[in-house]
């Protein structure tokens, strides 16, 4: 009994000890389910404004552009944060509701401390612990959460959708490109496609020559899971939107992410 109990104890240190060098990543493991009882789907007109008048049809960002019209962005996020969705919403509306804000929300945060060479250089470098992807500056009603809160632990736990990885942009070159128009109900699944076949045809974000031994972009190697899914596989990924194909066995490697800032060249 003594040795249990003081095996029980030395584990208790340990995770102790673990958790002072930074548990915060556990609570990724929970959804999160933030919610509006009597919202109804919110207007992303402002934000269409917004994008069509400072990203390019490449989906480089004017972030300068983005200071001056601050208090338009802000208050389109205000909207987003006191309207939440609910059940009542569809599935569309839903998604469509969190990818915008997740886009929203970051070019929120880079632009606060704008300019800079990296959206890494916001945060530290422990992940799920203390990047700038973890840092609770977005209010969801009336508590306050963080990027990788909106993408961990609602997106990717409520969405069975391996295309959102085309859709969020966390304002790197090798992010797929943000669109000049917000994500709509009506049009989800045409925008999601499009993302798909643009970004895996990038030769900056997939080289997809040898067909044997394509290097593709790291996101695969980030989510794996999410692509690698009952009968799906990464390589079908691909060909299903590839104008080059690949083996169905090709051997994957992945490029260097390039987390440089996804700004316009004045």
């Amino acid at each position: 009994m003594r040795i249990l109990f003081r095996a029980a104890v030395f584990g208790l240190l340990l995770f102790t000890s673990a958790c002072q060098s930074g548990c915060a990543y556990v609570r990724y493991f929970t959804p999160l389910n933030p919610t509006s009882k009597d919202s109804r789907p919110v207007s992303h007109e402002p934000w269409d404004a917004l994008l069509k008048k400072h990203v390019n049809e490449q989906g480089m960002v004017d972030y300068t552009g983005f200071q001056a019209d601050s208090v338009t962005l802000n208050t389109y996020l205000t909207a987003l944060s006191d309207n939440l969705p609910n059940d009542n919403w569809s599935e569309s509306e839903r998604l469509a509701y969190w990818l915008n804000a997740y886009n929203a929300f970051t070019i929120q945060r880079v632009i606060r401390a704008y300019p800079l060479k990296s959206i890494r250089d916001l945060g530290g470098d422990k992940t799920l612990v203390n990047t700038v992807w973890d840092q609770p500056f977005i209010r969801l009603g009336d508590d306050k959460h963080t990027l990788n809160d909106i993408e961990q632990r609602i997106i990717r736990k409520k969405f069975d959708e391996p295309r959102i990885h085309f859709a969020l942009v966390c304002a790197a070159m090798s992010c797929p490109k943000l669109r000049n128009e917000p994500y709509v109900a009506a049009r989800l699944n045409e925008q999601l496609e499009e993302q798909a076949t643009t970004f895996i045809n990038d030769p900056t974000k997939n080289k997809l020559t040898p067909a044997d031994k394509p290097e593709l972009s790291s996101i695969f190697n980030f989510y794996p899971g999410d692509f690698a899914n009952g009968d799906n596989s990464i390589q079908k990924t691909i060909n299903r939107y590839a104008t080059q194909k690949i083996n169905p066995d090709a051997t994957l490697t992945y490029m260097t992410y390039d987390w440089s800032v996804n700004e316009q060249k004045k």
